[in-house]
């Protein structure tokens, strides 16, 4: 399952979804809560929240984290990392 995150409106977020056509839904941070919870935030006054990933192992542990996200490569990379949890 892919979750993405952001501190946008549920309007916002559903017209960057749309816009860029994404499969899957985007979490509504509004109060940063999250945000501040998994690093992407210091406070709750961050305008923006810092490009951050997470992938959780099938037991819903932290496997690992990707704490500088680059756009244009970043899907390939977790792409690659998931294969290790793939059956063979």
């Amino acid at each position: 399952m892919i979750v993405g995150a952001s501190f946008d409106t549920p309007t916002e977020n559903l017209a960057f979804r749309e816009k860029f056509d994404f499969p899957y839904d985007l979490i509504c941070d509004e109060d940063h809560n999250m945000g501040m919870a998994y690093g992407a935030a210091e406070s709750s006054d961050a305008t923006h929240p810092a490009r951050i990933s997470y992938l959780i192992d099938p037991d819903g542990r932290v496997a690992k984290v990707y704490a500088n996200v680059d756009p244009a490569s970043h899907p390939d990379e977790v792409l690659a990392d998931l294969a290790g949890y793939l059956p063979a």
